[in-house]
């Protein structure tokens, strides 16, 4: 998000973070990601709660009436103070639902001070995914019942992950809003780390990092972006040597494979 949608919601997290110590976080969370099925779905009604010419106050009370008995108080003030808020598209302001929905469903687990643990577990489901393309080709394919998406996941997750993991997960397989599958699971893997206050970094090598290599490669990433990083580590041979990172859009290239890539495109031109 960019320009008056970027600050809105930087306010939105703040109120929604004075409101969150009071509610049921997981039914607040589970509440907000169905208003982002609602608002994802209904075009005539994101597009008019989006439109600055609409005052707050009547997008606040439409909001009202559509969730009062439906939801709980706590969803109804963090979706009144949302569509109140001023957003540069309709998309925006529906990511911004979303965003509080995700923040919600890992509260618990914040608490817990187990963030590290739910971003260890969406990382390697999503490798899980990559190495199988049959299960793949089922959770992500058109047409499908999300009734039958979701008992998938529960069969191959729930007791084996934390709830907010199967949460997450959940939501990427059966509601990606435009999003692939992977997509989908890094979009949440990047808001828990946003909410530990923390970057990811992607690190892909042709052999296994030890313990101490993993962390001096934490302490040199944490320094140069000045922020804690969290490692999501994938093996992958076909790179033949050295490192390939990434850390949101950049991608910091050192294995042989690229060197040898980049060598035959200076060639070839």
């Amino acid at each position: 998000m960019r320009g008056i949608s970027r600050a809105s919601l930087d306010e939105v997290v703040r109120r929604f973070d004075a409101i969150l110590p009071s509610a049921n976080a997981a039914t607040l969370g589970h509440e907000l990601f169905e208003v982002v099925s609602i608002l994802a779905e209904e075009h005539s009604l994101r597009r008019w709660l989006a439109d600055p010419a609409n005052e707050g106050d009547q997008k606040s009370g439409l909001m009202g009436e559509l969730l009062e008995s439906k939801v709980s108080p706590a969803t109804v003030l963090v979706v009144s103070d949302i569509v109140r808020s001023r957003w540069s598209t309709g998309r925006d302001m529906v990511n911004a639902v979303e965003r509080v929905a995700a923040y919600a469903t890992v509260a618990v687990a914040e608490d817990e001070q187990r963030l590290n643990e739910l971003e260890d577990e969406i990382f390697r489901f999503g490798r899980v995914v990559a190495a199988n393309p049959e299960l793949r080709a089922s959770l992500a394919m058109e047409g499908v019942a999300a009734s039958h998406k979701r008992t998938l996941v529960e069969n191959l997750l729930s007791g084996k992950v934390n709830s907010a993991t199967l949460r997450l997960v959940t939501e990427a397989v059966t509601r990606p809003r435009g999003r692939t599958l992977e997509q989908g699971l890094e979009h949440f893997g990047q808001l828990v780390a946003e909410r530990a206050q923390r970057y990811v970094a992607v690190v892909r090598t042709a052999v296994p990092l030890s313990e101490n290599q993993q962390a001096r490669l934490q302490d040199e990433l944490s320094r140069a972006y000045g922020r804690s990083i969290h490692l999501n580590i994938e093996i992958a041979p076909e790179i033949v040597g050295g490192l390939s990172i990434r850390v949101g859009d950049e991608v910091i290239d050192g294995t042989v494979a690229g060197r040898l890539s980049e060598v035959r495109r200076r060639l070839a031109g």
